[in-house]
Order: structure tokens, then sequence, then C-alpha cells
């Protein structure tokens, strides 16, 4: 079983994408269940509609899931099971204010050492719990620190080893009786029987947390984890939500398709693929994810715009053509001569607009437009470009320059592009639309 946990706190990064998408990939290899999980516990930074926008997303990339649930509907699992910690022993009660706990903190900042807890509730018993919630006095619930090394062996890290003084006696059990996310996650992966894991670098260190909980409870069953190195900007620093490009939500307003993007992200820091240029069913036949390097990579715009252009030049030229409100496949092939100078929809998008937007008759060639524009509206629909040519320098007189500027500029709304003789016969349907 593997799962993808997103939290629904802001737009997507790039980076939680990609670990969606290698989530799904090993699934389908392994030939097990895809399930996703929203971690909306942290309610202070959910944000409304966060999660249908996380779906929708998935739903884009094909990224299909047996099941989906917010970890917030297990909240009595997971209490249930922090206070069967604490009747066991392996778990505590911990009555400590946050001035103390922020006093300590600064204290082991004064001496250059790493902050523990201090320890001081080790000894509060637990059928104290009653009183405490008779009282009012608030309190959470610490789990007991391991006493023997953890051990992880990272399918792109390798071996991790945790000495027991690195794991604090950590809170699994907020005041307010929410779980912590170690806790809750730890819980959930334990419930659903997710036993492959595959998620950012920036969770190295929950996994021994993790590992240490699901001990405690008694689990036993192996889980295999692969931690994915960080993905950089192009000045080398960590891709933050500052870096436009590391919105999922900013590239499909730029105009880049999720088979491009899917494409990319499973490239990206993956020492060894068969080709380069490659749908997700392709890569479900090839992926291994022990191929992806354990230094960070770095985000190449210009290597997606690159990808994302291959992946229109393979697209059906109807359904290209859909992208632009048509339903002619002459729309999606007209679109793809310009895949020399644009790359994304977006760019794509601007060029067959002017093809199709009222004409500038002003500036240089602007008589010639004129004079062109009334021979095409009584011209007979003429099938070919070197007779439609040649009609045109017989009724106009123009030729070089004086015929071909103007009547690119009134063909396309551009000076310079693909050939006219490329272009006339995907458009001649449209003619009089075009130079109206």
């Amino acid at each position: 079983m593997l799962r993808f946990a997103p939290s629904p706190t802001g737009d997507m990064h790039i980076g939680t994408l990609r670990v969606a998408i290698l989530n799904y990939l090993m699934a389908q290899q392994r030939k097990e269940s895809f399930i996703v999980r929203i971690e909306d516990t942290d309610k202070a930074r959910n944000i409304e509609g966060k999660d249908t926008e996380i779906m929708q997303i998935l739903e884009k990339f094909a990224l299909i899931h047996e099941s989906v649930f917010h970890q917030s509907e297990h909240l009595h699992m997971h209490q249930t099971l922090a206070i069967r910690l604490l009747e066991e022993g392996k778990a505590f009660i911990c009555t400590c204010s946050d001035d103390q706990l922020d006093a300590d903190r600064e204290a082991a900042k004064a001496q250059k050492v790493a902050y523990r807890y201090s320890g001081q509730c080790f000894d509060v018993n637990k059928e104290e719990l009653a009183n405490l919630k008779e009282s009012g006095i608030p309190f959470v619930i610490r789990i007991k620190k391991p006493t023997e090394a953890i051990i992880n062996h990272d399918l792109i890290k390798g071996h991790i080893e945790t000495a027991p003084n690195e794991v604090d006696s950590f809170v699994i059990l907020r005041a307010d009786g929410t779980p912590t996310h170690n806790f809750a996650s730890a819980a959930d992966d334990m419930l659903s029987g997710v036993d492959f894991i595959v998620r950012g670098e920036d969770h190295l260190s929950d996994t021994s947390k993790q590992k240490h909980i699901k001990t405690l409870l008694g689990y036993d069953a192996e889980t295999t984890y692969a931690h994915l190195p960080i993905i950089l900007n192009s000045e080398g620093e960590k891709m933050s939500k500052e870096d436009d490009a590391s919105s999922v939500k900013w590239m499909f307003k730029e105009g880049f398709i999720p088979d491009a993007i899917l494409n990319y992200l499973v490239l990206l820091g993956n020492s060894n693929t068969p080709k380069e240029i490659f749908t997700l069913p392709e890569a479900i036949a090839w992926f291994n994810i022990e191929n992806i390097s354990s230094s960070a990579a770095k985000f190449d715009i210009d290597k997606l715009r690159f990808i994302n252009r291959e992946h229109f030049k393979l697209m059906d030229d109807k359904r290209l053509s859909t992208l632009f409100g048509f339903a002619d496949e002459n729309i999606g092939k007209l679109a793809k001569l310009y895949l020399e100078e644009a790359s994304t929809l977006k760019e794509l998008e601007s060029k067959i607009k002017a093809i199709f937007s009222p004409k500038d008759f002003e500036g240089e060639w602007s008589d010639q437009m004129k004079t062109l524009e009334v021979i095409i509206q009584n011209a007979p629909m003429i099938d070919d470009f070197n007779e439609f040519q040649a009609h045109i320098m017989k009724e106009s007189g123009l030729k070089g320059q004086s015929l071909f500027k103007p009547l690119s500029l009134l063909l396309t709304g551009a000076e310079h592009g693909p050939e006219l003789s490329d272009v006339y016969p995907l458009i001649k349907a449209y003619l009089l639309e075009v130079v109206s």
C-alpha cells in the first residue's frame, strides 16, 4: 500500500506533485493500492478549498486513487492510541507551560547544545489525568524517548542510523486533544497498512520518530522508505513558495501541460531513463526509484519548455485544436507550425489568436494590406497556395517583399513566422474570417 499525504495549507508545490507521481508509479509497478490522505489536523494552517484543489490536480495528471480521506476523520483513533501508550507507560503527561519550554530552549541555545525536553514531567502519574481535566490545567501527552538506535535503509539516502539521544520525548497529543503530525501520520500509515513511503527529504527527520511510534504501538511490519532530494531554483537555493515555478498552479497558468510536467518531474534527478520524452504508462514500465540521485536537483525551466514542446508534437491534432476552442484538426496542425518559436500553450494561443483577431491596418504596409484584403474577399475559393499567390500577384501587381510582408501580416498577424505555403492550406476554410 502506498499513499500521498498532502496538507491543504497552500498551492501545491512541484516537489509535492513529484511525490504524488512517484508514489503512484510505485503503486502501479507493485500492483498495490494508492490512497490519498489529506493531512488537515493543523486547523490553524488549513485553507478552505485547498483539499478540493489537490484532488483536481491529481485528476489532471491521471493519478487514480483507490480512496481518499481527511486525517481529522481519524481523530478518535489517534486519541485512543495515545491514551493506550499512556496506560502502558510508554508515554507520559506533561504540564510544562509554553514559558517554561521557551526558557529551556533559550538556555540550550545559549549553551550551544541541541534542545531536549527537560524530563521534569516524567514522573507525573497517569492516574492524575482525570484530576488535570477537572482542574482545567492544560497538558499534553509526550512519548518516551527510545532506548535503542533506530535503523532505516532508505532506497535513495542509503543506511541511516539514528542514535537514541537524537529523538526527544516529543509531543504526540496536543493540549486541545489533536494529534501532532508525526503521531497522526505514523498511526494512519499503520492503520492503513502503508508499507512503502516516497516523500521529500525534508521529512527525513520524521522517519525515526514515526518508526519509534509504530514500534511502541506494537507494529512490527516492515516499511520501505525513499526520501527524494530537494529541488533547487536557478540560483541553486532550495525552491520556495516565493519562486513562481514552484507552484503547479503557476505552471498551468503559463501553459505547461500535465504530460510534460509529469515527464519532467520523473526525469528530474533520474540518472537512468531509456528515453527522454515519455508518458505515464511508459514510465510505469521502466521506472526504478533507486536510480534517483541522492543529491539535490536543479529546476531547469528551459528543459521543461523543451519537453512541453515535444509533447505538443506528440499530441493528437484534433485534441490540440480543442485547446484553442476549435473542433477542426487543421487548427491543431496550425499550432504545431509555431513550435519552433513557441513552447507553451500560452505562447501558442497568442499565435492562433493573432491569426483570427482583427488586423491592424496601420503602419508601413497598411496600403498594401488594404489592397490585399479586398482582393482576397472577392477571390474564388483556391485550394493550392501557389495558385492563390499567383491570383493575388496578378490582381494586386505586388511582388517580393511588397507582397509577402503585408500578406503575412494579413494572414497571420505577424511579419515573420512559418512559411505561408504551410499556413494557407490550414486556414483557407476561414479565409474571410482571417482577413477581416
